[in-house]
């Protein structure tokens, strides 16, 4: 019932959009190609389903011919193929719900969003324009990699010496984890220039963002770092300690090494929301991608810019998503004893 509920949902759906889709041009190609396909898509469902059938007409005769432990194989496939087929109709309904957003108010949804006249006006320039967010992303890790480092070191400093200087970065995290990345920006962007200080009022909006970005993340990956360093045994200290290494030695080749192996997914993951953030620095005049988008978004009432930016991000972000799974099930992988 859940299959062909569904099915007869996606064919309602696609008959709509077949319906409003223009007689010619690019988006009657577009609406009827997606009709085609989500049809095709719901026919899929009867795949599951159909194994489901073939299934229980395999535990009736495991049944009948009294074979036990066949009925419990072919049950335990049968759940797994019913909610696999009920699971599937989720998924697809998701979907097609998302189409029928598209489509709403005469599809005026789509044409706000997803109007390719405006994409394909737009795209160059912001595409030039997110080089200038890939700029201030990639300076900016640089920075905050050495910065979160020396940060984590200052404060697991030992002793009553290094005390002082703990509580300063301890308090620098605390604070900078605490005030909005938007913020910092805007203080740095607007307040530098102001207090007029020497060499950092005359920088520039790419460099002001550098900057609010390096000092906000600094404090976020030196946690991180922190707790690379405190995952290392103390063992390891103690013996690099016993063999002569002063405390600076064996965080330089003892603990650091092990410990940056061990946060590179933690990282990479600070590392995309810093990327995202660089949207941010529209709000001291740097001339990003969303500032070019909402620039066409202004001029032709349209947000169709808007939504290219959102693909851009999407492109540079996704892959870095998946390579991050990728290090975390390989480190799984290695704890389990599989490679």
């Amino acid at each position: 019932m859940t299959v062909a509920g569904t099915f007869a949902f996606v064919v309602w759906v696609a008959r709509s959009l077949w319906r409003i889709a223009p007689t010619s041009g690019p988006w009657h190609i577009a609406l009827t190609t997606v009709a085609i396909c989500s049809v095709l898509a719901a026919l899929t469902l009867f795949i599951p389903l159909g194994n489901a059938l073939r299934i229980r007409t395999k535990i009736s005769r495991a049944q009948a011919a009294g074979d036990i432990t066949g009925v419990r194989k072919y049950a335990s496939r049968f759940r797994t193929a019913a909610w696999l087929a009920v699971v599937s109709s989720f998924a697809t309904i998701c979907i097609t719900l998302f189409v029928l957003f598209l489509m709403a108010n005469n599809h005026a949804v789509q044409q706000t969003f997803f109007n390719p006249a405006m994409i394909g006006r737009s795209w160059l320039n912001v595409t030039k324009a997110f080089g200038e967010n890939v700029m201030i992303a990639l300076l900016s890790e640089i920075i905050v990699l050495v910065l979160g480092l020396l940060l984590a070191l200052v404060r697991l400093a030992p002793g009553k010496v290094g005390r002082p200087i703990s509580l300063v970065a301890t308090a620098y995290i605390d604070i900078f984890r605490a005030v909005p990345a938007i913020i910092v920006i805007y203080l740095v962007g607007f307040g530098l220039p102001l207090a007029h200080i020497p060499l950092l009022s005359a920088l520039g909006p790419m460099e002001f963002a550098i900057l609010a970005l390096s000092l906000t993340y600094s404090a976020y990956v030196a946690e991180v770092y922190r707790a690379g360093i405190q995952s290392v045994h103390y063992s390891q200290v103690a013996a690099a300690r016993s063999l002569g290494f002063s405390h600076l030695a064996t965080m330089r080749y003892v603990v650091v090494p092990q410990a940056v192996r061990r946060v590179i997914p933690p990282l990479l993951n600070d590392f995309i929301g810093l990327q995202k953030d660089t949207a941010l620095v529209m709000v001291i005049g740097t001339v990003d991608a969303f500032n070019q988008a909402k620039i066409y978004a202004s001029n032709y009432f349209n947000l169709s810019s808007v939504t290219v930016v959102a693909i851009l991000f999407i492109i540079v972000t996704i892959p870095q998503t998946r390579f991050v799974d990728h290090l975390i099930d390989r480190d799984q992988r290695k704890l389990r004893g599989g490679s």
